[in-house]
């Protein structure tokens, strides 16, 4: 990790949607998500337009319901294991909503935010959990990680990602990292 919160060797796209911490707020969470755009399919650019505010409303019909989403997350993790920083760790990604965890609410204010391109239904890819997996392990080493959760345990009842299709023991097994996973 770099001082700038930029992940060296990783490629990065600036996303304008982030802001800064409140004042010495530490990052101690971080939260897993997914994302595919439109939904259900993979592999093209529309994750990254939305996350720079380039999202062709046009496109898609999906795309004409969140066009105007001004939202990002510090990583993208594609399916093919690729990696992509949008935003600084040192900066507050636009990425939980209304959220709380163990009663502290705006998770946004301590959190880093991965995004996983998947969806409920289907299952990841075994080498996005290798690439998630070092991600963590690097974001572990760097800050004080309390705990790593899905989206759907930070805003119940509002999302269900990273949804059933993401296996929480494989990433147990795996990562032996510090912090409670979910």
């Amino acid at each position: 990790m770099r001082d700038d919160g930029w992940l060296a060797g990783v490629q990065r796209v600036r996303s304008p949607n982030h802001d800064e911490r409140p004042p010495g707020e530490l990052v101690s969470l971080i939260v897993v998500h997914a994302i595919s755009l439109p939904p259900g399919q993979f592999g093209g650019d529309g994750i990254v337009q939305l996350f720079t505010n380039r999202l062709d409303p046009a496109a898609d019909p999906y795309f004409a319901k969140i066009s105007t989403l001004l939202v990002s997350a510090h990583f993208l993790v594609r399916r093919g294991g690729q990696l992509i920083q949008f935003v600084s760790c040192r900066q507050r990604a636009w990425h939980a909503g209304v959220s709380s965890w163990q009663g502290r609410p705006r998770c946004n204010d301590f959190s880093l935010g991965i995004e996983l391109e998947g969806c409920d239904e289907l299952p990841f890819e075994g080498v996005q959990y290798v690439s998630l997996v070092d991600l963590l392990r690097r974001l572990c080493a760097y800050y004080p990680i309390e705990a790593v959760v899905g989206h759907s345990d930070i805003s119940p009842g509002r999302k269900t990602d990273p949804g059933p299709g993401f296996d929480w023991q494989r990433l147990r097994a795996m990562g032996k990292l510090p912090g409670a996973l979910r």
